[in-house]
Formats: structure tokens, sequence, C-alpha cells
């Protein structure tokens, strides 16, 4: 640590809670690495819609976990906790954090972080991990989607859901994926959707069903999304619920996921332990990073602001005009 600053910018919340012009650099101390951690010099970190409800005040921390914002980062190892096996100084790495992102340092637990794949910049590294973690984590564990199924994608212009149009097209899947506006069904082709539907102007659920049905749905809308996504579904489908932009609470025809025999899963993924994160880390280096290697799998940047920038960065994520991930560079 004597080479490194006793001292590091992150971006704090000014009282705690509140909107994007709460958020404003401020001054603390560097972190150091504990037993099994590596200490990252951040280049770029990714925004995600969790950071902006945690901005709010409506999504804290989980125990142990900084309460700075920003959930994947990508930089270059600065130092090493004891034990620490697999990570050398100068190795260049993105990784999943429970927190701490926006900042010009971070410490966190070895297993959760990957080396960068050829070929990737900082940028493009630093919007990989929360996105790709939660498609793996839902998609392929969790609802077990199998190559010439079909998947339904919500919101797919979004960081999830553009990775998710590549993961399952990388996987030999059919993807149908809707987005409110022509604009961004236009933008989901071009990302290599089979199907897009404008959500705003169309029935998605009879879309779909004249289409053949979904297998698996992946959903962060919630509200009246469930029944259509029931409706839409193929017999012995899955739906992955990972947020509800929508609504939380929803009426639901038992019945109808009875006689289809339909699986309904929902899922976090930031207050999961260190063992599991890193062990879906070990599984996505083995069956997505060969994609991210290809070319395959390349989730576009929409835009990137400086760190100091955050605010703008989180006005710009909650307007929902962004096609691809929003990164801050550091």
């Amino acid at each position: 640590m004597q080479d490194l600053p006793r001292q590091m910018t992150r971006i704090a919340i000014r009282g705690g809670q509140g909107d994007p012009e709460a958020l404003h650099p401020e001054t603390v101390d560097t972190p150091a690495p504990r037993p099994g951690e590596i200490l990252i010099r951040v280049q770029a970190a990714g925004v995600n819609r969790p950071d902006l409800l945690q901005r709010r005040g409506v999504y804290p921390p989980p125990p142990g976990a900084p309460d700075t914002l920003g959930l994947e980062v990508a930089g270059e190892v600065v130092a090493l906790g004891e034990g620490v096996a697999r990570w050398r100084v100068g190795d260049a790495v993105c990784a999943l954090l429970g927190g701490g992102g926006y900042a010009q340092y971070v410490a966190l637990d070895g297993r959760q972080a990957l080396p960068i794949p050829s070929g990737l910049d900082m940028v493009q590294a630093a919007a990989l991990p929360e996105t790709v973690f939660t498609v793996f984590s839902n998609v392929f564990e969790r609802t077990r989607l199998q190559p010439g199924e079909t998947l339904l994608v919500h919101g797919a212009t979004s960081g999830i859901g553009v990775t998710a149009i590549q993961m399952a097209r990388a996987s030999n899947c059919r993807v149908i994926a809707t987005g409110r506006g022509a604009a961004k069904a236009a933008a989901a082709l071009r990302l290599g959707a089979d199907l897009a539907i404008d959500a705003s102007t169309q029935d998605f659920a009879a879309e779909v069903k004249a289409a053949g049905g979904a297998d698996v749905v992946l959903d962060m809308v919630g509200g009246d999304y469930l029944p259509k996504n029931i409706d839409a579904l193929n017999p012995d489908g899955r739906i992955a619920q990972i947020a509800f932009l929508a609504g939380a609470k929803v009426e639901v025809n038992l019945a109808a996921m009875l006689v289809k025999r339909l699986t309904l899963t929902a899922s976090t993924l930031r207050s999961r332990p260190a063992e599991e994160k890193g062990r879906l880390a070990a599984a996505i280096e083995a069956r997505a990073w060969p994609w991210v290697a290809s070319g395959q799998l390349r989730p576009p940047v929409d835009k990137v602001f400086p760190l100091e920038d955050a605010a703008a960065a989180h006005a710009y994520l909650e307007a929902g005009e962004h096609v691809g991930k929003v990164v801050l560079r550091v």
C-alpha cells in the first residue's frame, strides 16, 4: 500500500438519498484489502438501475458491503490481501461488487473478479459483470434455457436486455424481445432478436403466441406483465422475475399455471454470499467468456460519463432512452 494514495475520490449521496443532484464527489481513505480480497484501481464503472434505487433510499447495500454506489468495475489489481492465489498486481480484471464501484479504488473478494477478455477496453469490460451474472444466473441456471428454445426478453434495450439477447443467441436459442416504442423494437432487431415487439402499441402476449410461444421469459417489469407472460408461455415454460418496475403486487391465475405446468422464479444477485458469487464467476468464465472472446457477446455502451458527472449519468439512465449500458470513466 506504500505506493498508493492514502485517500481517494468516491461519489457520495448528499443526505443519504435523493434525486441525481444529490450525487457529489468526496474524499475518503483508500481501502486496504482484507484476507482473500484484491484492491482494484478502478478505470471504469457500470451504472445500473439498482444504483438508482439505492440513491433513492430503497435498495440499501447488503451487510458488509461499501455504502458507495456501483456494482461492477474494470481496472487494474494494485494490491493483494493475504491468501489470494490467482491474481497478481498488474492484472487487468472486471468484477461484480456488492457496492463501492463509483470510486478510484475498491476492495473486493478475489473470487468475484474475472480476467478482461482480449479485445475489450476498460469501458467495455465494466459493462459486463452485473448484466452477465444476472442473465447467466436467471436464464441459464434458474430457468435452464436450452438450445432451440425461445426466450422472451422484456426491456430489450436495457443493459440486461441487450446482454440476454446476445447470450441467448450465442447458445443457439430464438429470441423475442419487447421494448416501448418503434425505435427500441428496431434496436432490438439490430442487436440480434429474431422478433421485436413494440409493447406500447402491440399486445405482446398475442404476438408471442402467434410466433410459436416462449419457453422462458426474462422479466424486470412485473405488474400487469405477469399474467401476459403466463399467457405467452408454452407448456412447461419458465419465468425469471428479476425486478418489478411496473409494480410488485400482481394478481395471478394459478389455474393457467397449473394447466401449462409453469414455473415462476424470482431472485436478486447483490445479497448473495461471496462463495456463491465466486461459483457463478467460475461458471461464467467457463461458458460465457468464450462468447465474449469470439465477439458473440459485446453489450453495447450507449454513453460514457466522467466519474464526477455521476449525477448526469443517473439522470440519463432514468430518462430511459439508452440502448445498452451507461458507464462512468474514472
